[in-house]
């Protein structure tokens, strides 16, 4: 089994007159030394900065809700019943007007679509009373 041919070493390091002029080089240097001023940074402001570092978004193994959460305020739980008292019959005949009772929490803009999507029709006029 031969092995492979060394290499010599005399290649591998750089000649003396080299390695002379580069240590020359450093005792310069040395002898001369560093004499760059760095300019200090004016603080315009009294109180100190944290400069802004990265904010990685979180990364949830799995979601926090299982499902989404069921809108309880539907067309069907906005208008509760149509109120049938002797002066809301009264309006029915006379006036022509029906009278609901509709959630509270509901607003006018809910109201309109419940009854439009229930009912099939828009209402004409509007009294809206707490």
């Amino acid at each position: 089994m031969k092995m492979a041919p060394k290499a010599k070493k005399e290649a591998l390091a750089p000649p003396k007159a080299e390695a002379k002029a580069k240590a020359l080089k450093a005792k310069k240097a040395v002898l001369k030394g560093i004499h760059n001023h760095r300019q200090k940074k004016i603080r315009m402001s009294p109180t100190f900065q944290l400069p802004k570092t990265l904010r990685l978004r979180r990364q949830p193994k799995y979601p926090q809700k299982s499902a989404p959460r069921r809108n309880k305020l539907d067309h069907y739980a906005i208008i509760k019943f149509p109120l049938t008292t002797e002066s809301a019959m009264k309006k029915i005949e006379n006036n022509n007007t029906l009278v609901f009772i509709v959630d509270v929490k509901a607003n006018k803009h809910q109201v309109k679509q419940a009854v439009k999507q229930c009912f099939g029709c828009c209402q004409q006029n509007w009294n809206h009373l707490n």
